[in-house]
């Protein structure tokens, strides 16, 4: 190797070396990943993500289509009966409890933030029913120049991004550990990448790295993986942890 000339990364090396080259390669894979929801605003955003929870996408896509027509404002969820919006938003599943969030969301925009969604993860995070992953999916899609200034940003752990965190050997901990696997993927991708981490995992997730039975044979970064079944490695995701 000439003088000077770097390594090539391999699926055992440095976590930061190996971290930037998986976003590199899925960048490449996915240029135009982002998030699937549908919405036209962040209140949209966060309603949306917060009836995400125990669902899929597209479920709550085929909800908000008509859901968004009825209820444009925080107003309009204090405004009908807390059984017709149980009603309204009952195929996505836990209805109850969603409705009782969205509600106290809803006031809480209105009483702090004059109805506003706002733009902080401290903020954020302050209104009932939302954790760090809803407040990094709203402001990383709808405020992504807050997210570039917020020293509290980070990136939205779902269970796909759990999933491949593990696998890829980028964290120490469990895939349900979300708030511990932020912290170590925070360590790994440099501050510029992380708007983009999560829409490149989610993407890869659901295409190739599956909970199931992940196609290894079809990986772009499966060079980088250290759970690689073509390579016959034992699957960190399913490795018991407690």
């Amino acid at each position: 190797m000439a003088y000077g000339a770097q390594m090539p990364v391999g699926r055992d090396g440095d976590r930061i070396e190996r971290a930037r080259a998986i976003i590199r390669r899925l960048t490449r894979a996915y240029p135009d990943a982002s998030i699937a929801l549908f919405f036209s605003n962040p209140f949209e955003l966060l309603v949306a993500t917060m009836l995400s929870a125990q669902s899929t996408d597209v479920k709550v896509n085929e909800v908000t289509a008509t859901l968004f027509s009825k209820y444009r404002r925080p107003e309009d969820f204090l405004a009908v009966p807390e059984d017709e919006l149980k009603a309204d938003i009952r195929p996505t599943g836990f209805f109850n409890q969603k409705a009782r969030a969205l509600r106290a969301m809803s006031q809480k925009l209105l009483e702090s933030f004059d109805g506003e969604v706002p733009s902080t993860i401290a903020d954020l995070v302050a209104l009932p029913g939302v954790a760090r992953k809803t407040a990094n999916i709203v402001q990383a899609n709808a405020y992504p120049q807050a997210a570039r200034r917020d020293p509290d940003a980070g990136i939205a752990v779902d269970t796909h991004v759990g999933r491949l965190a593990v696998r890829l050997g980028l964290t120490d901990f469990g895939s349900k550990e979300a708030d511990k696997i932020e912290r170590d993927l925070m360590g790994s991708i440099p501050r510029k990448d992380r708007l983009r981490t999560a829409n490149l995992l989610i993407e890869h997730g659901r295409r190739i790295c599956t909970a199931k039975r992940p196609l290894c044979g079809d990986c772009v970064i499966e060079p980088l993986c250290p759970s690689s079944q073509r390579a016959g490695l034992i699957d960190r995701y399913r490795v018991s942890r407690g």
